[in-house]
């Protein structure tokens, strides 16, 4: 059973979620709360109502799809910590193009979508030509990245014909480059008395339900195929694995690296897009990082850089912590404590070996114990 759990991630993931819950009880209830009234709470929050599902799936996909940047910026060998940045990027040239264009629906919100990938990829693939030309460590210059992308965000949000009156955020964009899946038609006549008939529709189409949840999945799958079953695929997984045996073997090392930076950051720049013309519809004045990349950083380590794994633990990613938003009205705790618990259980979630090394412990114990009953 234990070589079983040792080989299996998800023994290890779900393992990995016990103790940290274990761990979040023990720090609510030094705290003077009640952990049962507060985990209680937390899944109220999430499963009690159909818009509570849908908060969570809209507030999931931004992180899914970063966290499939970096898993595959991973995979072959990089470490993708500028897809904050990369995020930002997206958002914004999406915006931008949401606004400024005019173009039919379903159209103008492919362009835009477009737009803001093209533009992250670029962004991304700065690092990636540091990287191979220069020897630059992707880490060093992505961070650096992050901080130009936000201040750029704000120079941009800030000019005349693109920033709301009286707001620090932009205009919104336009209808025709919305993603939502019932756009406007839920507020007509025709829309409203439909929902009225139907309240568990209704109550799950009341936040901005978008397609964003299914551009990821499809991205999952998509990014799954190309590094498993093509080309392409083997040559970036090659590098990862080892750089100098796949330069012996005639791949070129530094294309390969300007490559997957460039996708990580396209991917990113994709949850960028989906969130501003999905939900937000709208960028703002950034005093820093939302951590949309950071949390996808999570997600990818969470999910053991899986890109299928990513749209699970996206989701319990983002369930945590929009039911974890209900714990201060309800029961007046404050968010640290919130944050702590999500922490913990991330942090335990992407220690493995931890979980390894406890259950050799055992395993040693118990043999111990078999020999000292044969004496």
């Amino acid at each position: 059973m234990k070589d079983k759990l040792k080989d299996s991630r998800l023994g290890f993931t779900v393992i990995s979620i016990l103790i940290g819950l274990v761990i979040g009880a023990l720090v609510l209830l030094v705290a003077g709360y009640n952990p049962f009234e507060a985990y209680g709470v937390m899944l109220n929050g999430i499963f009690s109502k159909p818009k509570y599902i849908s908060w969570v799936i809209v507030r999931s996909t931004p992180i899914i799809i970063t966290g499939i940047s970096v898993a595959f910026a991973f995979k072959t060998g990089l470490f993708n910590i500028g897809a904050e940045g990369q995020f930002i990027i997206g958002a914004l040239f999406a915006a931008l193009t949401g606004y400024f264009f005019h173009l039919p629906p379903v159209a103008h919100a492919i362009v835009a979508i477009l737009i803001g990938c093209l533009a992250a990829a670029i962004w991304g693939g700065i690092a990636g030509l540091l990287k191979s030309k220069f020897g630059v460590n992707e880490v060093i210059t992505t961070i650096m990245l992050n901080w130009i992308a936000l201040y750029l965000n704000n120079f941009v949000v800030f000019l005349d014909k693109f920033k709301r009156p009286n707001s620090e955020a932009s205009q919104k964009i336009l209808e025709s480059a919305s993603i939502n899946i019932l756009g406007k038609w839920k507020i007509t006549e025709a829309g409203q008395a439909w929902l009225a008939e139907h309240s568990m529709i209704e109550g799950f189409f009341n936040p901005p339900v978008n397609w964003g949840f299914l551009i990821a999945i499809f991205i999952a799958i998509l990014m799954r195929y190309i590094l498993n079953d093509t080309t392409l695929g083997y040559e970036l997984r090659a590098v990862g694995f080892n750089k100098d045996a796949a330069e012996y073997g005639g791949i070129n090392v530094k294309k390969n690296m300007i490559i997957s930076m460039t996708i990580a950051g396209a991917l990113s720049g994709a949850a960028g897009a989906i969130h501003v013309l999905g939900n937000t519809r709208e960028v703002a004045i950034l005093a820093a990082m939302e951590g949309n990349g950071f949390d996808g950083i999570a997600v990818s380590l969470i999910a053991g850089n899986s890109m299928l794994g990513c749209i699970l633990t996206g989701l319990l990613f983002g369930a945590l912590k929009y039911g974890g938003q209900k714990i201060q009205p309800v029961m007046g705790a404050p968010s640290e404590i919130i944050n702590i618990v999500i922490g913990m259980i991330v942090f335990f979630i992407s220690m493995p070996k931890l979980i390894e090394t406890i259950a050799d412990i055992r395993a040693s114990r118990k043999r111990g114990e078999k020999v000292e009953h044969v004496k």
